[in-house]
């Protein structure tokens, strides 16, 4: 027998059954495992992980950055609104609450639809492949999506988190209006 090859159920305990097997046969005989055999491939897989990971941070900064924006319009065309507020002695922070809360009620129904969007190209896909491959490059006829629930709620969780975190900043621009300013232009 020159060699025998083994199955794992569980991928991600690949190494340490190798690692097990390793410890457990003769000195004479040695183990490979897939990432042994074909690291190329592994290489290949580590840096789309690596792509999708920068196309998420640059679509997080860019959706952080039109919000930043979208809250700056808001305070500005509501200038004469927090100069009222503060007139009648609302404090800062009560005002900047009502700011962040709009922009999170933007964020939120954003989030809803590209959500919505999202979830119906993972059905389009993953029942009528509506995207294609050459079977003989790719080892499958179309490209297959996977949704996992955690995935899904953390990458939201995060993006609305971000967004919000990226909007306390421009919302102390509200502690600079001062009130006898915003009325006299209003």
């Amino acid at each position: 027998v020159g060699s025998v090859e083994l199955q794992v159920r569980d991928f991600k305990k690949l190494k340490t059954i190798a690692q097990n097997i390793y410890d457990n046969i003769p000195y004479n005989l040695n183990i490979n495992t897939i990432f042994d055999t074909y690291p190329e491939i592994f290489n290949w897989l580590d840096l789309l992980d690596t792509n999708v990971v920068v196309i998420l941070v640059l679509m997080i900064l860019v959706a952080g950055i039109t919000m930043i924006s979208t809250l700056f319009i808001l305070i500005l065309e509501r200038t004469g609104m927090v100069g009222i507020l503060k007139t009648l002695g609302t404090n800062n922070r009560t005002i900047q609450k009502i700011f962040l809360y709009k922009a999170a009620y933007i964020i939120g129904r954003g989030m809803f639809w590209g959500n919505l969007l999202g979830m119906l190209f993972y059905i389009v896909q993953h029942y009528f492949h509506l995207f294609r491959l050459n079977p003989v490059s790719y080892y499958v006829s179309y490209v297959p999506v996977e949704l996992s629930v955690s995935n899904f709620l953390l990458l939201n969780a995060g993006t609305f988190f971000l967004c919000l975190l990226m909007l306390i900043i421009p919302s102390f621009y509200i502690m600079r209006i001062e009130p006898a300013r915003a009325l006299r232009y209003e």
